[in-house]
């Protein structure tokens, strides 16, 4: 006999079957809808923003199965480096101030500016920086799946130059 035959049916016992558990995200979509709902909601934020003069200011805002969600404050020319987020996915999006995003790949440099209401989505092995190039303070969240336990630095180079192409 199975446990669910010697238990009968849980869900004939309404009383047992709980409803206010919390629904997560699990695609890119959930998670970049996530990030949206957050940032619309200033009042759960904007209470914990802090800066922190010597560097960037962070704090957890929410954990949920195979995710964590921070904010980051950014101070002018405060910067993240560049890194990568291990085999972390990512949703990144500015709620306040602005940030400019610099990538690396193998076909070159790319840079933009991000403000509020952009979000980015980025894979693992991602490799960027972000600043705060603006006069004013800004701030941030992030979402990374699965929950960020890697974060690697790299020079300001750290893609390998293009070989000349042989005549």
């Amino acid at each position: 006999m199975s446990d669910v035959s010697i238990a009968g049916d849980p869900l004939a016992f309404p009383h047992l079957v709980r409803t206010d558990l919390p629904r997560h995200p699990t695609t890119v979509a959930g998670y970049a809808q996530l990030v949206r709902e957050i940032a619309a909601d200033r009042d759960r934020w904007a209470p914990l923003v802090r800066y922190d003069a010597l560097t960037r200011w962070y704090a957890r805002l929410e954990t949920g199965p195979g995710y964590e969600v921070w904010l980051l404050s950014w101070l002018p020319g405060q910067s993240s480096g560049f890194h990568d987020h291990g085999q972390s996915s990512g949703v990144l999006a500015v709620v306040q101030g602005e940030l400019v995003e610099r990538s690396l790949t193998h076909s070159g440099e790319g840079a933009r500016t991000l403000r509020p209401g952009v979000r980015r989505v980025f894979s693992p092995g991602y490799l960027h920086e972000v600043v705060n190039a603006s006069l004013e303070p800004a701030v941030s969240i992030h979402l990374y799946s699965p929950g960020l336990v890697e974060m690697n630095q790299y020079a300001d180079t750290p893609v390998p130059e293009r070989q000349p192409e042989a005549r």
